[in-house]
Formats: C-alpha cells, structure tokens, sequence
C-alpha cells in the first residue's frame, strides 16, 4: 500500500511543505530514541546519588529502556503494517511523552527503571513506524535515499547532542534530561496529527500471529535480558547458560510458528536475500562495536584522563558534527555507488578509526591521537548508517516494510547489548582491581578496543561479500548485453 504522498515525492527537487513536514516529524521521533539513549548515561552518577541506588540497580535505568526497546521490536513492526502506521507511530510517541514526564518527577529507582522501560517499549513501536512511513511515502531510489539520509543523520545528531546536553543539564539536575523530551514529543505529536497522511490497515487473511507475537516477543525479551545481567552473574553460571538455552528454545519454537503461519510476524524468506541478510548483519557490527567504543572511549575519558562529562560530550562532538553537515551529500554518493561499495568504504573507515584509537596513553594530544579516530568515526557514520537502512528496505514490498523495519532495529539493539556485555567481560577479565594503576587499567582497556576492532572487521569482511555479488551481477549482464548485441547484428547481416 503506498501513501497519498507518494505522488507527491517523484522528483527529489520537488518535495510539497506537508512532505516536508512529515519527514520533520519522523525524523523528531528517532532524534528523540537517540538523544534519550545518549543523554542518560552522563546523568546516572548524580541519578544514583539522589535515589540512594546501588550500580546493578542503576544499571537498570540504561538496561530498562533496552530490553523494552529491543525485546518489542518484531512486534512493534508487524503492529504498524497491520494496525496502520499512523496510529501505532502516533500512539506510542503519545506514551513516550507521558513516560518521559514520569521520569522527570518519580522519587525511587524501581519507578524510574519503570518509566524507562515504558520509553523503550514506546520507541520500540515509533521506530519501525517511522521507516515504513518513509519507505511506503517516499519513491524507491533517490528519492528515498534523500529521505533516509536525512532521517538517519538526525538519529546520529541526536546521539551526539545528547552527550552534550546531558552534560549542560546534569549541572542543574538529572531530572531535566529525563523531561527534555518530552515537550519534543508533544510538539511533534501535534505536528504528526496533521501532517501524517493516513493508512489502511494492511489486508490480512491469514489472521493475527498471536503465537508468533507472544514467542517471539518473550524471546527477544529473554535474550537481552540475559546479555544484559551475564557480565554480573557470570557467563557461565548455572543462570546464564539456562537463560540462553530458554532463549534458544522460544525463538526455535517462535521460527517454527512463523514456517507454519497463514500470516506470520517475520516473514522468514526475507532472508534468503543476500542483501537483506548483510543488511542485518551489517547492523549488529556497525552499532555492537560503536556503543562499545563510547563506552571504553568514555571510560578512559573520564576515568584515566580525568575529564568532565561535558569535556567528555565535546571530544565525540566532532564525529556527530560530520554526520550532520554530510546528511545533504550522502545520498547522492548512495545513488552513485549503490549501497554495498559505500558500506564497504564506511567499515574501511570505522576499521581506521578504531586501530587509531589503540594508539592512546595516559597523556595524550587530543589533536594528533584522539581527534583522527572521531573524524574518521563520524565519516563511517555518515556513509554506512543511511546505507543499511536503504539497502534493508529495498526492494521490500508496502505491507512489509515495518516487519523489515523491525527486524532492522532489533538486528541493531541485539548487537548493541550483545557486543556491549561481550567488551565489558573482556575488560573485567583483565582488569587489576580497585588499586591497579592508571596504566594497569588503560591496559585492561586494550583488549576491549582490540576486540571493538575485530568487530569491526568482522563486519567489513561480511559486507565485501556483497561486492563480490555485485560484480558477478554486472558481468552476467554485460555478457547478455553484449550476446543480445551480437544477436541483433546478425538479424541485421541476415536482412
């Protein structure tokens, strides 16, 4: 099903003001899932100390929202291709302020972790809503490009203001960061009601995958709740290890309901799609190895150096500056190159930016150690961000482009929380204890920027496949090419 809008959107240079207003107001609602994600971390040790919170408690505040986020993310696409995009994007950005409100105002911890997982299940509905809105409103090809350049630079701007912000704000009180978006959200709700083209629901003969919902929404839960609480429990506890073979059990019983399904939550032949299935891994890499390089990044920062949150915020400042002043060139480089060679180039890059990183010490010239690490970060960014989103949404069919969405999102939040506790055991594994040096502890630290890395290159070494696949694509059509040429002149010799 394709949005009134479409129409409207066939040429990149013509674009309506209420198309332009409905990309602003999507695009409100990723900055807000990012600037929330950024804006907490600076603000925990202050959260803790007012609400008397222990460090696994406090872990929740950030855990909270990811295993909401994460764990609902199947469902909360397949909810906006079968209830109607507009309804559940504008419903849950409804709920995402009122528990941005009640974040602002609660006086314990549980309620605190509470509204931030009622943030994450609310996000983990506007997300996929969001992209299908884009992708069924805007044209396949540059047209979309240009949209989900766009949108996805304000997801990384957002990422990156919230550092800032968190830092300006926490000076006057924590509760500020937990009520910044909240407001935002009002505003673009408004916006939302009256510029969102409405939608149908997507026909549906085959009934609600109930089942499938109630697996596999319990097993993505299960999974991240498991990722997030190894670290502390150990990975090889006795809670862990059934944890995971729990995990393990729903999500085959889950892939065995959506084999069997009249109309399934993920349709599981997506897949069979090489660019489909590089799209996802893609995403697990790229965002598993970035939040776990601003965790070290951060930690050595502030920890080993000594610095602010704020002076903390300004040194990834330029990596988030370079994704939003590219946000406009992006596309056409997309257009130019197709989506695999420039997700190539972006992992060349991130690659680059974290073996440079291996090079700090405890006394290091931010202009010659530290800045070329964030200029070639924010680069990757810009280039390999948009190209995923593109690349996974191609080619996909309307009523399925928020089950696409979905999957995209949750490849992303997986990565995110798995790579995250995988870094974090790394470096507790070689840490000293509480009276290491402050070499000691850089050194424990190298080993989990080692492993960022080999992140990293996993994720290149995936994507070269998808050039590989294109060069064969291409030669086989130059070889019909040339073979119809050769064919039409013997007609043509014959007459």
């Amino acid at each position: 099903m394709t949005s009134p809008l479409t129409a409207a959107s066939a040429s990149p240079e013509r674009w309506s003001p209420r198309l332009w207003g409905t990309l602003l107001v999507l695009c409100a609602a990723m900055f807000l899932d990012a600037l929330d994600v950024s804006m907490v971390g600076v603000a925990l040790p202050s959260i803790g100390s007012e609400l008397n919170l222990s460090t696994s408690t406090l872990q929740w505040v950030v855990s909270g929202y990811i295993l909401g986020y994460g764990g609902l993310l199947l469902l909360g696409g397949r909810a906006a291709d079968l209830l109607g995009r507009r309804r559940v994007f504008l419903i849950a950005l409804a709920v995402f302020a009122l528990a941005s409100l009640l974040g602002g105002f609660v006086d314990s911890g549980p309620l605190l972790i509470a509204s931030r997982f009622i943030k994450g299940l609310s996000a983990a509905f506007t997300a996929p809503a969001g992209l299908s809105i884009i992708t069924t409103t805007f044209a396949e090809g540059p047209v979309r490009n240009r949209a989900l350049t766009i949108y996805t630079t304000c997801a990384a701007t957002g990422f990156s203001m919230g550092l800032v912000l968190s830092g300006l704000l926490t000076e006057a009180s924590w509760r500020l960061t937990m009520l910044l978006p909240a407001p935002i959200a009002v505003i673009a709700l408004i916006a939302g009601l009256k510029l969102i083209p409405r939608s149908a629901r997507e026909k549906n003969v085959g009934g609600y995958d109930v089942p499938g919902a109630v697996t596999g929404t319990a097993a993505m839960l299960l999974l991240v709740f498991t990722v997030v609480e190894a670290p502390e429990a150990g990975w090889a506890s006795a809670r862990t290890l059934l944890s995971f073979l729990a995990a393990a059990v729903l999500l085959a019983v889950f892939v065995r309901i959506e084999l069997r399904t009249a109309s399934p939550l993920i349709r599981l032949g997506v897949l069979r799609s090489g660019p489909q299935l590089r799209a996802q891994i893609g995403a697990m890499t790229f965002f598993g190895g970035y939040v776990s390089f601003q965790f070290l990044a951060t930690q050595y920062f502030q920890t080993l150096l000594g610095w602010s949150a704020l002076e903390t915020a300004l040194a990834f400042l330029p990596a988030g500056a370079l994704v939003a002043l590219s946000s406009t060139k992006v596309g056409s480089v997309i257009d130019r190159f197709g989506t695999p060679r420039v997700i190539v180039a972006g992992f060349v890059l991130l690659v680059a930016s974290y073996t440079l990183f291996l090079r700090v010490s405890l006394n290091p010239s931010y202009a010659s150690m530290i800045l070329p690490s964030m200029i070639l970060l924010g680069f990757a960014c810009a280039l390999v961000f948009p190209s995923l989103n593109i690349q996974a949404t191609n080619g996909v069919h309307d009523d399925e482009q928020g089950m696409v969405s979905g999957l995209l999102n949750t490849s992303i939040q997986v990565g995110g929380a798995i790579f995250l506790a995988v870094v974090t055991a790394v470096i507790t594994a070689a840490s000293h204890g509480a009276d290491a040096s402050p070499q000691a502890v850089l050194d424990s630290y190298r080993p989990g920027l080692i492993v960022v890395t080999a992140i990293a290159v996993a994720g290149l070494l995936i994507t070269l496949t998808g050039l590989r696949t294109r060069r064969t694509q291409e030669t086989l059509l130059v070889v019909k090419s040339v073979q119809h040429e050769a064919d039409e002149e013997r007609v043509a010799v014959r007459d």
